[in-house]
């Protein structure tokens, strides 16, 4: 593994550096911008005091999320979704595994009949722009829930874990931790981890884009995640408590 060269220069098994910067969109009841190497997320989370139709009365709340990229996140422009008159698939598929990720740690009966939505905005995008945000959405969300118990809205912290997430794959034959897009374009094998501090799985998201992966090889790419996400929730932590 640490013979490969990447271009970055990390080694096979190095995540991206992480930094969380808290406060990012100060009229959010929780924000902050994300930086896992050179991917840039904002994630902020909006508090409201009402349910979907179809909750009202359960006396449980509900987290959800929102994504998007800008139009110069990437190297060429991207129409923005909203001019099309319709997101695409993509975004619809990452924001549902967004709000997955979240509602898997979150009791919604300690939240009460309210709703948190957490925007993720990708200003800048060089791979794993969806755990990237997830990630930071976790941090986000602490926060407003946070605000909720020092207000006295809530009696408990509704958080029951946190949930981190990270990409792997396999690029000429080599397992890699946290692809960037060069890696990512080039994967013979690309997967998606999501997975709480406590060790279990939301969400595993692996396509062979190549040649058929083996069972071995998925456990190493397991092994991998489970690296970067404890980096990951590391620093969330970090953040957190301070």
């Amino acid at each position: 593994m640490t013979d490969f060269t990447r271009p970055d220069g990390r080694r096979a098994d190095e995540p991206r550096s992480i930094s969380i910067e808290t406060g990012f969109q100060p009229h959010a009841e929780g924000s902050v911008l994300i930086a896992s190497g050179n991917t840039h997320v904002i994630c902020s989370a909006s508090v409201e005091e009402f349910v979907p139709r179809w909750m009202r009365g359960s006396g449980k709340g509900w987290v959800t999320a929102e994504y998007g990229m800008l139009p110069r996140a990437t190297n060429t422009r991207a129409r923005r979704e909203a001019a099309a008159g319709r997101q695409g698939g993509r975004t619809q598929e990452i924001q549902r595994l967004i709000g997955r990720s979240l509602r898997g740690v979150v009791d919604l009966a300690a939240l009460g009949e309210r709703s948190i939505t957490v925007d993720c905005d990708v200003v800048r995008a060089d791979g794993g722009t969806r755990t990237a945000s997830i990630t930071g959405s976790y941090v986000a969300l602490g926060i407003a829930l946070h605000g909720l118990l020092s207000e006295g809205k809530i009696d408990k912290d509704p958080m029951i874990d946190s949930v981190g997430a990270i990409s792997v794959g396999i690029v000429s034959g080599t397992p890699l931790l946290d692809l960037c897009y060069e890696e990512d374009s080039a994967a013979e094998t690309d997967m998606n981890v999501v997975m709480t501090g406590c060790g279990k799985f939301i969400e595993l998201q692996a396509t062979a884009e190549g040649m058929p992966f083996a069972r071995e090889e998925l456990n190493d790419l397991l092994g991998l995640a489970e690296i970067g996400i404890r980096y990951a929730i590391d620093q969330q932590s970090a953040v957190l408590n301070s």
